[in-house]
Protein backbone atom coordinates (compact mmCIF):
# COMPACT_ATOMS: atom_id res chain seq x y z
CA UNK A 1 0.00 0.00 0.00
CA UNK A 2 1.47 3.31 -1.03
CA UNK A 3 -0.03 5.59 1.57
CA UNK A 4 1.33 9.01 0.65
CA UNK A 5 3.12 10.72 -2.19
CA UNK A 6 6.74 9.66 -2.54
CA UNK A 7 9.06 12.43 -1.46
CA UNK A 8 12.85 12.50 -1.79
CA UNK A 9 14.92 12.05 1.32
CA UNK A 10 17.82 14.37 1.98
CA UNK A 11 21.27 13.07 2.88
CA UNK A 12 21.62 12.21 6.53
CA UNK A 13 22.91 15.13 8.53
CA UNK A 14 24.61 15.21 11.92
CA UNK A 15 22.15 15.66 14.74
CA UNK A 16 22.86 17.79 17.78
CA UNK A 17 23.26 15.83 20.97
CA UNK A 18 23.30 16.78 24.62
CA UNK A 19 25.39 16.06 27.68
CA UNK A 20 23.76 15.80 31.07
CA UNK A 21 23.55 18.98 33.12
CA UNK A 22 24.33 19.08 36.84
CA UNK A 23 22.94 21.69 39.20
CA UNK A 24 24.88 22.83 42.27
CA UNK A 25 22.54 24.83 44.49
CA UNK A 26 23.91 26.31 47.68
CA UNK A 27 20.95 27.33 49.80
CA UNK A 28 17.22 27.53 49.63
CA UNK A 29 16.54 30.85 51.36
CA UNK A 30 18.69 33.96 51.64
CA UNK A 31 19.10 36.17 54.71
CA UNK A 32 15.93 38.09 53.90
CA UNK A 33 13.86 34.97 53.88
CA UNK A 34 13.39 35.10 50.08
CA UNK A 35 14.12 32.08 47.97
CA UNK A 36 17.36 32.74 46.12
CA UNK A 37 18.04 31.79 42.53
CA UNK A 38 20.17 28.92 43.77
CA UNK A 39 17.36 27.84 46.05
CA UNK A 40 14.91 28.04 43.20
CA UNK A 41 17.21 25.83 41.15
CA UNK A 42 17.29 23.29 43.98
CA UNK A 43 13.50 23.35 44.24
CA UNK A 44 13.28 22.64 40.53
CA UNK A 45 15.91 19.93 40.82
CA UNK A 46 13.89 18.31 43.59
CA UNK A 47 10.74 18.61 41.49
CA UNK A 48 12.54 16.99 38.58
CA UNK A 49 13.71 14.11 40.76
CA UNK A 50 10.19 13.61 42.06
CA UNK A 51 8.81 13.59 38.53
CA UNK A 52 11.33 11.37 36.81
CA UNK A 53 12.75 9.19 39.55
CA UNK A 54 16.00 7.20 39.38
CA UNK A 55 16.78 4.85 36.51
CA UNK A 56 15.76 1.33 37.46
CA UNK A 57 16.98 -2.07 36.31
CA UNK A 58 13.59 -2.55 34.69
CA UNK A 59 14.24 0.51 32.53
CA UNK A 60 17.62 -0.86 31.53
CA UNK A 61 16.13 -4.22 30.63
CA UNK A 62 13.57 -2.41 28.47
CA UNK A 63 16.22 -1.16 26.03
CA UNK A 64 15.51 -4.00 23.62
CA UNK A 65 11.81 -3.23 23.67
CA UNK A 66 12.53 0.43 22.83
CA UNK A 67 14.70 -0.67 19.92
CA UNK A 68 11.94 -2.95 18.65
CA UNK A 69 9.40 -0.13 18.88
CA UNK A 70 11.78 2.20 17.02
CA UNK A 71 12.18 -0.40 14.29
CA UNK A 72 8.43 -0.80 13.89
CA UNK A 73 7.89 2.95 13.88
CA UNK A 74 10.66 3.49 11.31
CA UNK A 75 9.16 0.84 9.03
CA UNK A 76 5.72 2.42 9.28
CA UNK A 77 7.19 5.86 8.61
CA UNK A 78 9.12 4.62 5.58
CA UNK A 79 6.00 3.01 4.11
CA UNK A 80 3.81 6.04 4.81
CA UNK A 81 6.22 8.66 3.48
CA UNK A 82 7.71 6.77 0.57
CA UNK A 83 11.30 7.42 1.65
CA UNK A 84 13.71 5.35 3.71
CA UNK A 85 13.59 7.05 7.11
CA UNK A 86 14.86 5.96 10.50
CA UNK A 87 14.04 7.08 14.02
CA UNK A 88 15.84 5.64 17.06
CA UNK A 89 13.89 6.69 20.13
CA UNK A 90 16.36 4.94 22.45
CA UNK A 91 19.11 7.41 21.44
CA UNK A 92 17.26 10.36 22.96
CA UNK A 93 16.14 13.71 21.61
CA UNK A 94 17.79 15.01 18.43
CA UNK A 95 17.37 18.26 16.54
CA UNK A 96 18.68 20.61 13.85
CA UNK A 97 18.65 24.39 13.61
CA UNK A 98 16.78 25.40 10.45
CA UNK A 99 17.51 29.06 11.17
CA UNK A 100 19.04 30.77 14.22
CA UNK A 101 15.63 31.01 15.90
CA UNK A 102 13.86 27.90 14.55
CA UNK A 103 14.63 24.27 15.42
CA UNK A 104 12.99 21.08 14.14
CA UNK A 105 13.55 17.97 16.21
CA UNK A 106 12.28 14.78 17.77
CA UNK A 107 10.11 14.53 20.84
CA UNK A 108 11.09 15.36 24.38
CA UNK A 109 11.33 12.14 26.37
CA UNK A 110 11.92 13.26 29.95
CA UNK A 111 11.61 16.46 32.00
CA UNK A 112 15.41 16.85 31.78
CA UNK A 113 14.97 17.60 28.06
CA UNK A 114 13.38 20.91 29.04
CA UNK A 115 16.70 21.94 30.61
CA UNK A 116 18.59 20.88 27.49
CA UNK A 117 16.40 23.10 25.32
CA UNK A 118 16.67 26.03 27.73
CA UNK A 119 20.46 25.75 27.48
CA UNK A 120 20.30 26.57 23.76
CA UNK A 121 17.90 29.49 24.16
CA UNK A 122 14.55 27.82 23.45
CA UNK A 123 11.59 29.90 24.63
CA UNK A 124 8.74 27.89 23.08
CA UNK A 125 8.40 24.10 22.89
CA UNK A 126 5.78 23.34 20.25
CA UNK A 127 4.53 19.73 20.40
CA UNK A 128 2.50 18.23 17.53
CA UNK A 129 2.05 14.76 19.03
CA UNK A 130 -1.23 13.09 19.88
CA UNK A 131 -1.72 10.99 22.99
CA UNK A 132 -1.31 7.63 21.15
CA UNK A 133 2.12 8.81 19.87
CA UNK A 134 3.22 9.55 23.42
CA UNK A 135 1.80 6.32 24.81
CA UNK A 136 3.55 4.20 22.17
CA UNK A 137 6.99 5.25 23.40
CA UNK A 138 5.94 5.71 27.04
CA UNK A 139 6.47 9.48 27.14
CA UNK A 140 4.92 11.21 30.17
CA UNK A 141 3.82 14.50 28.62
CA UNK A 142 2.26 15.73 31.86
CA UNK A 143 5.55 15.38 33.75
CA UNK A 144 7.34 17.33 30.99
CA UNK A 145 4.74 20.08 30.93
CA UNK A 146 4.60 20.33 34.73
CA UNK A 147 8.35 20.66 34.90
CA UNK A 148 8.41 23.32 32.18
CA UNK A 149 5.92 25.32 34.27
CA UNK A 150 8.49 25.61 37.07
CA UNK A 151 10.31 28.08 34.80
CA UNK A 152 9.06 31.48 33.71
CA UNK A 153 11.26 31.71 30.59
CA UNK A 154 9.99 28.74 28.56
CA UNK A 155 6.52 27.68 27.40
CA UNK A 156 5.29 24.25 26.38
CA UNK A 157 2.41 24.19 23.86
CA UNK A 158 0.59 21.42 22.03
CA UNK A 159 -1.16 21.57 18.65
CA UNK A 160 -1.98 18.00 17.69
CA UNK A 161 -1.77 16.54 14.17
CA UNK A 162 -2.40 12.88 13.38
CA UNK A 163 0.73 10.98 12.39
CA UNK A 164 1.05 9.71 8.79
CA UNK A 165 -2.18 11.48 7.76
CA UNK A 166 -1.78 13.95 4.90
CA UNK A 167 -5.36 15.18 5.01
CA UNK A 168 -5.33 15.80 8.77
CA UNK A 169 -2.14 17.79 8.21
CA UNK A 170 -3.88 19.79 5.48
CA UNK A 171 -6.93 20.38 7.65
CA UNK A 172 -5.00 21.32 10.81
CA UNK A 173 -2.19 23.45 9.36
CA UNK A 174 -3.95 26.85 9.53
CA UNK A 175 -4.86 26.49 13.21
CA UNK A 176 -1.46 25.03 14.08
CA UNK A 177 0.60 27.67 12.26
CA UNK A 178 -1.65 30.39 13.69
CA UNK A 179 -0.88 29.16 17.20
CA UNK A 180 2.83 28.85 16.38
CA UNK A 181 3.06 32.36 14.94
CA UNK A 182 1.33 33.91 17.94
CA UNK A 183 3.62 32.03 20.34
CA UNK A 184 6.74 33.15 18.48
CA UNK A 185 5.56 36.77 18.52
CA UNK A 186 4.74 36.54 22.21
CA UNK A 187 7.77 34.61 23.49
CA UNK A 188 10.59 35.52 21.12
CA UNK A 189 13.84 33.59 21.36
CA UNK A 190 14.28 30.17 19.79
CA UNK A 191 11.31 27.95 18.94
CA UNK A 192 11.53 24.15 19.06
CA UNK A 193 8.97 22.39 16.84
CA UNK A 194 8.69 18.64 17.27
CA UNK A 195 6.52 15.64 16.48
CA UNK A 196 7.70 12.12 17.32
CA UNK A 197 10.70 11.72 15.02
CA UNK A 198 10.87 15.28 13.70
CA UNK A 199 10.71 13.96 10.15
CA UNK A 200 7.12 14.47 8.95
CA UNK A 201 4.75 16.72 10.86
CA UNK A 202 7.27 19.06 12.50
CA UNK A 203 9.19 19.94 9.32
CA UNK A 204 5.85 20.39 7.49
CA UNK A 205 4.68 22.91 10.09
CA UNK A 206 8.04 24.70 9.99
CA UNK A 207 7.85 24.78 6.19
CA UNK A 208 4.32 26.20 6.17
CA UNK A 209 5.40 28.87 8.67
CA UNK A 210 8.37 29.83 6.49
CA UNK A 211 6.16 29.94 3.38
CA UNK A 212 3.23 31.86 4.87
CA UNK A 213 4.91 34.13 7.40
CA UNK A 214 8.61 34.49 6.57
CA UNK A 215 8.29 35.45 2.87
CA UNK A 216 9.96 32.32 1.42
CA UNK A 217 8.85 30.68 -1.79
CA UNK A 218 7.83 27.13 -0.96
CA UNK A 219 10.64 25.57 -2.99
CA UNK A 220 13.23 27.86 -1.43
CA UNK A 221 12.05 27.03 2.09
CA UNK A 222 11.97 23.32 1.27
CA UNK A 223 15.51 23.39 -0.06
CA UNK A 224 16.75 25.17 3.07
CA UNK A 225 14.93 22.72 5.32
CA UNK A 226 16.40 19.66 3.59
CA UNK A 227 19.89 21.20 3.71
CA UNK A 228 19.60 21.29 7.51
CA UNK A 229 17.70 18.12 8.37
CA UNK A 230 16.95 14.81 6.71
CA UNK A 231 13.16 14.81 6.63
CA UNK A 232 10.09 14.30 4.45
CA UNK A 233 7.44 17.03 4.83
CA UNK A 234 4.32 16.62 2.72
CA UNK A 235 4.47 19.41 0.13
CA UNK A 236 1.09 18.61 -1.39
CA UNK A 237 -0.65 19.12 1.95
CA UNK A 238 0.95 22.55 2.34
CA UNK A 239 0.07 23.54 -1.23
CA UNK A 240 -3.53 22.40 -0.83
CA UNK A 241 -3.91 24.21 2.48
CA UNK A 242 -2.60 27.41 0.94
CA UNK A 243 -5.17 27.10 -1.84
CA UNK A 244 -7.88 26.32 0.73
CA UNK A 245 -7.11 29.55 2.60
CA UNK A 246 -7.15 31.73 -0.51
CA UNK A 247 -10.01 30.09 -2.43
CA UNK A 248 -12.16 28.58 0.30
CA UNK A 249 -12.53 24.98 1.43
CA UNK A 250 -15.21 24.00 -1.06
CA UNK A 251 -16.48 20.43 -1.11
CA UNK A 252 -18.13 18.15 -3.64
CA UNK A 253 -20.04 14.90 -3.19
CA UNK A 254 -18.10 11.81 -4.27
CA UNK A 255 -19.67 8.36 -4.63
CA UNK A 256 -17.65 5.14 -4.41
CA UNK A 257 -19.15 1.73 -5.14
CA UNK A 258 -18.22 -1.93 -4.88
CA UNK A 259 -20.22 -4.32 -7.03
CA UNK A 260 -19.46 -7.77 -5.64
CA UNK A 261 -22.32 -9.01 -3.46
CA UNK A 262 -20.64 -12.06 -1.94
CA UNK A 263 -18.96 -10.27 0.97
CA UNK A 264 -20.03 -9.37 4.49
CA UNK A 265 -18.03 -6.13 4.91
CA UNK A 266 -16.60 -3.57 2.51
CA UNK A 267 -14.56 -0.64 3.83
CA UNK A 268 -12.41 2.15 2.42
CA UNK A 269 -9.14 3.55 3.81
CA UNK A 270 -7.23 6.62 2.68
CA UNK A 271 -9.31 9.41 1.15
CA UNK A 272 -9.55 12.22 3.74
CA UNK A 273 -9.28 9.97 6.80
CA UNK A 274 -5.74 8.65 6.40
CA UNK A 275 -4.48 5.11 6.02
CA UNK A 276 -4.92 4.30 9.69
CA UNK A 277 -8.71 4.75 9.57
CA UNK A 278 -11.55 2.98 7.77
CA UNK A 279 -15.04 3.92 6.59
CA UNK A 280 -17.65 1.18 6.03
CA UNK A 281 -19.69 1.14 2.81
CA UNK A 282 -23.43 0.50 3.13
CA UNK A 283 -25.08 -2.21 1.09
CA UNK A 284 -27.97 -0.98 -1.06
CA UNK A 285 -30.19 -3.99 -1.76
CA UNK A 286 -32.18 -2.20 -4.46
CA UNK A 287 -29.07 -1.37 -6.50
CA UNK A 288 -27.10 -4.43 -5.41
CA UNK A 289 -24.08 -2.25 -4.56
CA UNK A 290 -21.90 -1.35 -1.63
CA UNK A 291 -21.97 2.48 -1.58
CA UNK A 292 -20.09 5.30 0.12
CA UNK A 293 -21.13 8.92 -0.42
CA UNK A 294 -18.72 11.47 1.02
CA UNK A 295 -18.11 15.18 0.62
CA UNK A 296 -14.46 15.95 -0.12
CA UNK A 297 -12.63 19.27 -0.52
CA UNK A 298 -10.93 19.94 -3.84
CA UNK A 299 -7.82 17.87 -4.34
CA UNK A 300 -6.53 14.43 -5.27
CA UNK A 301 -7.16 11.50 -2.93
CA UNK A 302 -5.82 7.97 -2.97
CA UNK A 303 -7.72 5.16 -1.32
CA UNK A 304 -8.03 1.42 -1.12
CA UNK A 305 -10.85 -1.03 -0.38
CA UNK A 306 -10.79 -3.55 2.45
CA UNK A 307 -13.14 -6.39 1.49
CA UNK A 308 -13.73 -8.92 4.28
CA UNK A 309 -10.40 -7.83 5.73
CA UNK A 310 -8.42 -8.06 2.47
CA UNK A 311 -6.84 -4.90 1.02
CA UNK A 312 -7.53 -4.47 -2.69
CA UNK A 313 -8.37 -1.90 -5.37
CA UNK A 314 -11.40 -1.48 -7.60
CA UNK A 315 -10.53 -2.06 -11.24
CA UNK A 316 -13.66 -0.15 -12.30
CA UNK A 317 -12.41 3.11 -10.70
CA UNK A 318 -9.33 5.23 -11.42
CA UNK A 319 -6.08 3.55 -10.36
CA UNK A 320 -2.55 4.77 -9.79
CA UNK A 321 0.51 3.44 -11.56
CA UNK A 322 2.25 0.48 -9.96
CA UNK A 323 4.80 1.81 -7.47
CA UNK A 324 8.24 0.41 -6.66
CA UNK A 325 6.67 -2.03 -4.16
CA UNK A 326 4.09 -3.27 -6.72
CA UNK A 327 1.26 -1.46 -4.94
CA UNK A 328 -1.75 -0.03 -6.77
CA UNK A 329 -4.28 2.37 -5.21
CA UNK A 330 -7.52 3.85 -6.43
CA UNK A 331 -7.70 7.63 -6.63
CA UNK A 332 -10.25 10.38 -7.19
CA UNK A 333 -9.74 14.00 -8.20
CA UNK A 334 -12.16 16.62 -6.88
CA UNK A 335 -12.02 19.65 -9.16
CA UNK A 336 -13.83 22.92 -9.76
CA UNK A 337 -16.66 22.48 -12.27
CA UNK A 338 -15.32 25.50 -14.16
CA UNK A 339 -11.57 25.08 -14.79
CA UNK A 340 -11.36 28.66 -16.08
CA UNK A 341 -12.77 30.30 -12.95
CA UNK A 342 -10.49 32.59 -10.93
CA UNK A 343 -10.46 30.19 -7.98
CA UNK A 344 -9.65 27.20 -10.20
CA UNK A 345 -6.78 29.05 -11.87
CA UNK A 346 -5.45 30.20 -8.48
CA UNK A 347 -5.65 26.70 -7.02
CA UNK A 348 -3.87 25.26 -10.04
CA UNK A 349 -1.01 27.75 -9.58
CA UNK A 350 -0.75 27.23 -5.84
CA UNK A 351 -0.68 23.44 -6.14
CA UNK A 352 1.84 23.47 -8.99
CA UNK A 353 5.63 23.41 -8.86
CA UNK A 354 7.33 25.85 -6.48
CA UNK A 355 4.41 28.19 -5.78
CA UNK A 356 5.02 31.68 -4.47
CA UNK A 357 2.65 34.17 -2.90
CA UNK A 358 2.00 37.70 -4.10
CA UNK A 359 2.12 40.51 -1.57
CA UNK A 360 -1.68 40.64 -1.47
CA UNK A 361 -2.00 36.85 -1.10
CA UNK A 362 0.52 36.77 1.72
CA UNK A 363 -1.40 39.52 3.51
CA UNK A 364 -4.63 37.52 3.18
CA UNK A 365 -2.95 34.40 4.56
CA UNK A 366 -1.57 36.31 7.55
CA UNK A 367 -4.96 37.89 8.26
CA UNK A 368 -6.49 34.42 8.08
CA UNK A 369 -3.97 33.11 10.61
CA UNK A 370 -4.46 36.06 12.95
CA UNK A 371 -8.23 35.52 12.94
CA UNK A 372 -7.98 31.97 14.28
CA UNK A 373 -9.22 31.76 17.90
CA UNK A 374 -6.62 30.88 20.48
CA UNK A 375 -6.82 27.65 22.43
CA UNK A 376 -5.12 26.87 25.68
CA UNK A 377 -3.87 23.36 24.90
Amino acid sequence: MNCLQNLPSAPALPLQSFKSHQRNPYSLVNALGVMSSAGLQLRRSMALKAISGPTSSAEASGANLKEEKSEIYSNNMTEAMGAVLTYRHELGMNYNFISPDLIVGSCLQTPEDVDKLRSIGVKTIFCLQQDPDLEYFGVDINAIRDYAKTYDDITHLRAEIRDFDAFDLRKRLPAVVSKLDKAINRNGGVTYIHCTAGIGRAPAVALAYMFWVQDYRLGEAHQLLLSKRSCSPNLDAIKSTTADILTGLRKKLVTLTWEDLNYSTVEVSGLDIGWGQRIPLKFDEEQGLWILRRELPEGRYEYKYIVDGEWTFNKHELVTSVDKDDHINNYVEVLDDNPDSLSAVLRKRLTGDDPGLTKDERLKVRQFLEAFPDDEQ
